[in-house]
């Protein structure tokens, strides 16, 4: 595992796993827990997006570079409950210069879509350690 996510307490609380760490594409997965619930007992909305953007994170630095989220937007498509599991997938569009497009799709233990996150990236003068 990279030292990023070794790093990434967030990650960690929410229990997610990471699948795929490859060059442009990630797959990172979270099982739905009842502390991840709404007021409406259906999976909270920024914890799709947290998962969503740790996939895209982990596509985006593709090497001793940081790259950091220039912005991202979601929609979401089908609601969750505890129980289920998530699975985001990330791939990268395209990448000019120092900026970036990465495409991320979350979907439940049965394929059906979730949502649909859109992520820009921005590579900065810093490097890992």
């Amino acid at each position: 595992m990279r030292p990023m996510m070794q790093r990434d307490a967030a990650a960690a609380m929410l229990g997610l796993q990471v699948e795929v760490d490859a060059p442009g594409e990630a797959v990172v997965s979270m099982t739905v827990r009842e502390d991840m619930l709404n007021g409406f007992l259906i999976t909270h909305g920024g914890l799709v997006f947290a998962l969503a953007d740790t996939a895209f994170a982990i596509a985006c630095n593709e090497d001793e570079r940081v790259t950091v989220a220039a912005g991202a937007d979601i929609t979401f498509l089908k609601s969750t409950k505890a129980g289920q599991t998530l699975r985001a997938s990330a791939l990268r569009r395209v990448v000019s210069g120092r900026t970036g497009l990465y495409d991320v799709t979350v979907t439940d233990e049965t394929g059906d879509v979730v949502a649909e996150f859109r992520g820009r990236s921005i590579t900065t003068n810093r490097t890992t350690d």
